[in-house]
């Protein structure tokens, strides 16, 4: 069943995901351009060393640009959800549903950013850093902590708009 398009005007919050989403978008066109840099750089026509440090980077920066857009697709009802079982209720019933799902997701993420903060604090604690470029390890953990607390407040506001949805 698809989605009624959401009429109402944008507020701080959408603005404020849609912000961090393209964030973690100019993120991965940077991460793009360093691997392509990388890559050129270990060529036979250059024969130099790659960025050092890149597999370090890629592995940082794609987490945190992946937390980047989970509140964004949130919000526009963008994961996949299987309602095979529910095409024949009403739209309320889907939206109440849907409401539930949203909530579950959101305590899951709020939980899992607990996590992360949690290892984002060891990581500090044990002054862990990355083999090569010697980046403290805590700093991309506790970004996507934050951005986890994002995702779940997304999930929340979501239930919220499909429960005080018209239908």
């Amino acid at each position: 069943m698809a989605e009624p398009k959401d009429q109402r005007p944008l507020s701080g919050f959408d603005r404020a995901v849609e912000a961090v989403a393209l964030i973690g978008g100019l993120l991965l066109i940077a991460l793009a351009s360093m691997v392509v840099v990388s890559v050129t750089l270990r060529s036979d026509l250059v024969g130099e060393a790659g960025v050092p440090g890149d597999f370090e980077l890629v592995q940082m920066a794609t987490a945190v640009a992946a937390f980047c857009f989970l509140p964004y697709c949130q919000l526009k009802r963008g994961n996949i959800f299987v309602d095979t079982f529910t095409l024949r209720l009403p739209a309320r019933w889907h939206n109440g549903i849907d409401a539930v799902w949203d909530v579950v997701y959101g305590l899951v993420m709020t939980l899992i950013a607990w996590r992360l903060a949690v290892g984002a604090r060891a990581a500090l604690a044990s002054g862990e850093n990355t083999m090569v470029l010697g980046f403290p390890s805590y700093i991309p953990i506790a970004i996507c902590a934050v951005l986890a607390v994002l995702v779940a407040a997304a999930a929340f506001v979501s239930a919220r708009r499909l429960v005080g949805a018209r239908t």
